[in-house]
């Protein structure tokens, strides 16, 4: 069959008088060039008004409750204290998980409320958790400090800087650090500025217990002398009528001289503090929190930057009133910005927008290469005016420009000239045809206008479930849908409007072919070699159908060797080199294995610098920095290398120290930044039961089977092992006898031994504590214990070991548990090149002899990165319904037939062949962002199909040929715009497909969408010839048109191209 027994559907807005948009724009061309005008204007004033960030903002739906009960055993903290808050934390709306970890006399928790929840509603629910703790405060022990909340946990320091001074005492940092906030505090848009390892003052009164009782001299003497030398009491007030004149008393303490001076009485005798006690002025011992900037002590400074604001413009304020504080700062002290977070973005937005000027550059030169430099400018200037428009609505949405938004700008940059070519082509081979200009320019909207605005819809739609997903990943890439979906459809209204009237200012005379038939130019050799392959394609439809249905099976075969990955690891080039210790570890002996580890790294020309935090982690410099809980046997040194190449060779060089014997008396490892939601071990199993040393015994077994995974690196309990302790047992009638109780023993055991804050010396705006306590010789010597002295009823020195023996035994350092569950995490990392969901996938069956022989009410839970990526998915596959009940609605309002409906949504899943052939190819994982990349495939696979199937139901109703003629004629004459639209959609990924983040995507699309555009013009054919073979060969007039289509389902959703047919 030649192309000449084709004549298709031909239709324009002046022979039949309906209304024509392409028509109106080319009719009224001063008031079109108008809105030409005045989006460009707009769209260059939002452009310059959008905000820039890194990444999106997504809300913390975490807060922190602490507690405090000095004495008390990991047990009876978890039995009386985090028992009781949990089981109150439970009543909150949207709650999700308690995770609590309790230490001897500590208890920290970590609320999380469920995905789902509103934004708007996490500070009323925070704000519920406050009341309900203070509702329960009655009921907690006698002694308890606290539970306290930290609701501000989701705090970011956008700007991180470090004082530091060689030989400055911490006094000397903390003054300059406390002027530096108030300056900081003066500039716009700062909120809060966070001051990080500051080290309470403190004057020690230190005694020895023994020399006290040869003196007669009890301790509560030394206190009561303390404070009441040292109390603020009103002396009254002179009333003289005209005036009020306050009576003040001196003698309050103005420094630890003072101090020494305080007289003590007893026994009749007198003596000066300094003479019976060793009375010396330092810091909080031991300290609770240390930071160290290089190999220097320091206090960090955080600043956190309002809601809403530029964050350029913030760090170009604050970094000038930086430079003024430090130009009026004494000589010797030092300033040091370790995170700077607007310069990461404005370098993070440059990089992506580079990246979005060559793809725009690689989409314009498919346009100029294959359509010719004047029409490939009309196709151009479709690019501008979306764009426009996007920023436009970005704009009015309080869209910020990040990694999510410009990375969807690109892939819509690829689909959002799809309609102007086709627009655009169309116009041409009107011309060519000897069409005038003005009616070739309307043609687009009667022949392609619907079907291509349903193909635009479908592609938006496939990108619903992240926009609506209700969860943290889909509040950090929710932006996606809305930009592409944005971008897609004023890319449609720009080809039907404004793309026409640009054919007609800018497109030239093309030469009419003298050939008596107008499609003629579909006669060349490339087209009658496609048309001859689409011919065999059609004829051997049932080989053909089978065959990619085969091939299909394959490629869902091959996926299954596509490693499956959560989020990427990010390009930032931070490391973060991690060291634990035994749990129970004091933080100064923390803090020595910290330093030696310094000096792993110090010197490194790769290292532009790094702190040291002791204690606990770094502050959240980022949003996707998960800070660690307060932990004494814990240390983490930020390192920040010269680039992403530099953090590789340093990863590399610390772990070959560390494989070969360096720290090796610490649990350390090095880690980067994932994109993505925080997760502390990539691999991870939960072991949850009721008693611990059971627990325990389960928990070792998981281990031995991770240990003989090579993947998987140091797997490791997260109790570790249990620590000594010691138990005074208490000769009750001893005791009493001596008017002692047990309760009198561990006050007074405890403030012999950790110190007791008796009264505080006030120094301008500070207040240095007072602590008195044994001296060291007795309270860090545990076999001294029994030497130490207790005050009977009559005042005469006890030593502890007349009135109770002393066991030493062992105990849990460190309970964890989740939703009051006691839980044992064995958790561990994977080596580079594997990703840690098929590594999680690998173990867990292995596990199940161990699963099998669990007690009742043990079980083991899967953690780390498959969890996470389980909730992500799990957000993204409840909204499929919604996405599909939509695509088909679109669907069937464009072809009105059940038959063509499913042809066309057969074809979308297509895109896995190529997308499982190029993941596998490049070696790209499979993750969260790649499983959009694949659903939105779908929509721009049948983008194509849905113009294709048009076309061909077109030409069927035209009548004067076979159906078997019109499938072939349409697929030739729809070939070249399909090729061109998916080339320039593939062509623009190209700058994605380097991204660590857009990577697996970019190669999702390209893969999916080359494929899957030859079985569009290969595989569709077929699949509509088979399922039309019945009626393949009927050939309809143009009267038996409208019959045969409602006889088949093929009725053009449109009457414009019937009236046409007419």
């Amino acid at each position: 069959m030649a192309s000449n027994d084709i004549k298709p559907v031909e239709a324009d807005h002046g022979t039949h008088g309906r209304f024509n948009l392409s028509a109106w724009a080319v009719a009224h061309k001063p008031l079109a060039l108008f809105f030409v005008i005045a989006l460009a204007i707009g769209g260059a004033l939002a452009y310059l008004n959008l905000g820039r960030a890194e990444d999106p903002n997504f809300t913390i739906k975490v807060a922190n409750v602490t507690a405090v009960w000095p004495g008390a055993t990991s047990q009876e903290m978890q039995d009386q204290v985090a028992d009781q808050i949990e089981k109150k934390l439970e009543e909150l709306p949207y709650f999700y998980r308690a995770r609590t970890y309790v230490t001897p006399g500590f208890m920290a928790l970590q609320l999380s409320l469920r995905d789902e929840t509103p934004p708007k509603m996490v500070p009323e629910l925070f704000y519920q958790l406050r009341k309900k703790l203070t509702d329960i405060q009655p009921d907690m022990p006698a002694g308890l400090i606290g539970p306290n909340v930290n609701d501000e946990f989701g705090d970011v320091d956008s700007l991180l800087f470090m004082i530091t001074g060689k030989g400055a005492s911490y006094r000397q940092l903390k003054d300059q650090a406390d002027a530096m906030k108030k300056a900081l505090l003066r500039v716009p848009d700062v909120t809060k500025v966070n001051l990080y390892g500051d080290q309470q003052q403190t004057i020690f009164v230190d005694f020895d217990t023994a020399k006290l009782a040869s003196l007669g001299v009890s301790p509560q003497t030394i206190f009561d002398s303390l404070a009441k030398q040292n109390s603020v009491t009103p002396a009254g007030t002179f009333e003289t009528g005209a005036q009020r004149i306050p009576l003040r008393v001196t003698g309050a303490f103005n420094g630890v001289e003072a101090v020494k001076a305080t007289p003590v009485s007893a026994n009749g005798a007198l003596f000066r503090l300094s003479d019976i006690a060793s009375v010396t002025a330092g810091y909080a011992d031991p300290p609770s929190f240390l930071v160290r900037q290089g190999s220097e002590p320091a206090l960090g400074i955080g600043v956190v930057m309002a809601k809403g604001a530029n964050i350029l413009t913030f760090g170009k304020n604050v970094q000038a009133a930086v430079d003024r504080f430090t130009s009026g700062m004494p000589v010797g002290i030092d300033v040091t910005q370790i995170a700077d977070q607007p310069a990461v973005v404005d370098h993070a937005v440059f990089e992506f927008l580079r990246s979005f000027l060559e793809a725009l550059v690689i989409v314009l030169g498919v346009s100029f290469l294959s359509l010719g430099w004047r029409t490939g400018i009309v196709v151009a200037t479709s690019v501008p005016l979306v764009l426009a428009v996007v920023v436009l609505v970005m704009n009015m949405l309080g869209m910020d420009l990040n990694r999510i938004t410009l990375g969807a700008l690109i892939i819509a940059l690829g689909l959002l000239v799809d309609d102007a070519i086709i627009a655009v082509e169309m116009m041409v081979v009107k011309m060519e045809q000897g069409w005038a200009r003005e009616r070739a320019a309307a043609f687009a909207w009667t022949s392609t206008a619907f079907p291509m605005l349903t193909g635009t819809l479908v592609t938006a739609i496939g990108f619903v479930p992240i926009g609506f997903a209700v969860s943290a990943v889909g509040e950090y890439a929710g932006g996606i849908f809305w930009v592409v979906a944005i971008a897609l459809i004023a890319s449609w209204v720009v080809a039907v409007v404004f793309t026409p009237l640009f054919g007609v200012l800018l497109l030239p005379n093309f030469k009419s072919h003298a050939h008596p038939d107008p499609e003629a130019i579909y006669n060349t050799r490339l087209y009658n070699m496609l048309r001859a392959v689409v011919r065999f394609c059609v004829r051997r439809r049932l080989t053909v159908t089978m065959a990619t249905l085969a091939v299909f099976a394959g490629a869902v075969v091959a996926f299954g060797h596509v490693q499956q990955q959560f989020f990427p690891i990010s390009d930032r080039p931070e490391l973060f080199f991690e060291i634990r210790m035994p749990a129970g570890t004091s933080i100064n002996a923390t803090k020595a294995v910290a330093i030696k580890g310094e000096r792993l790294i110090d010197g490194d020309p790769d290292i532009k610098s790094y702190t040291t935090y002791v204690g606990q982690g770094s502050p959240r410099f980022w949003l996707g920095l998960n800070p660690q809980l307060p932990d004494t046997a814990y240390a983490q040194i930020v390192i920040l290398p010269e680039n992403v190449e530099a953090r590789e060779r340093v990863k590399a060089k610390i772990e070959k120290a560390l494989s070969d014997g360096a720290l090796s008396e610490a649990r350390v490892r090095v880690t980067r930044f994932d994109f993505g939601p925080p997760v502390d071990y990539p691999v991870e199993f939960r072991v949850v039961g009721t008693d611990p040393l059971k627990i325990r015994d389960i928990a070792e077994q998981v281990r031995k089977t991770m240990l003989a995974d090579k993947r998987v690196i140091d797997p490791n309990l997260q109790w570790n092992e249990r620590q000594p302790s010691m138990r005074l047992v208490v000769d009750q009638d001893r005791a009493r006898a001596l008017g002692l109780t047990p309760q009198d023993v561990a006050q007074t055991l405890q403030l012999l031994v950790n110190g007791a804050t008796i009264t505080t010396v006030r120094d301008g705006i500070e207040d240095i504590a007072v602590v008195a306590r044994a001296s060291a010789g007795e309270r860090l010597d545990p076999s001294r214990i029994g030497d130490l002295n207790l005050l009977s009823r009559d005042g005469r020195a006890v030593p502890v070991a007349q009135i109770a023996r002393i066991e030493r035994t062992a105990e849990e350092p460190l309970i964890w548990r989740q939703n009051r569950d006691m839980m044992l995490s064995v958790r561990g990392r994977v080596i580079d090149g594997v990703q840690a969901p098929d590594v999680t996938g690998g173990i867990y069956p292995q596990l199940k002899p161990i699963i099998d022989a669990l007690p009742q009410d043990y079980r083991i839970d899967i953690g780390g990165a498959i969890e996470e990526s389980g909730k992500a998915n799990d957000s993204i596959f409840k909204l499929f319904p919604l996405m599909l009940a939509l695509m088909l609605t679109v669907l069937m309002v464009q072809l009105q037939s059940f038959s063509r409906l499913f042809l066309v949504f057969l074809t979308a899943p297509l895109g896995i062949i190529g997308a499982s052939l190029g993941l596998n190819l490049a070696g790209r994982p499979f993750g969260f962002v790649a499983l959009l990349g694949l659903i939105a495939l779908a929509g721009m696979i049948m983008r194509n199909t849905v113009i294709l199937v048009d076309q061909i139901e077109a030409d069927v109703a035209a009548g004067g040929h076979t159906r078997r003629e019109a499938i072939v004629e349409a697929t030739v004459r729809r070939a070249r715009p399909v090729i061109l639209t998916a080339l320039a959609a593939i062509l623009a990924m190209i700058p994605l497909s380097g991204s660590a983040f857009w990577g697996p995507m970019a190669t999702t699309i390209m893969g999916g969408l080359f494929v899957a555009t030859f079985l569009t013009l290969l595989f569709l054919p077929a699949l509509y010839a088979l399922w039309f073979r019945k009626s393949l060969d009927q050939r309809a007039t143009p009267a038996e048109a409208p019959a045969a289509a409602v006889q088949e389902e093929a009725l053009p959703a449109f009457a414009g191209r019937r009236m046409a047919a007419e």
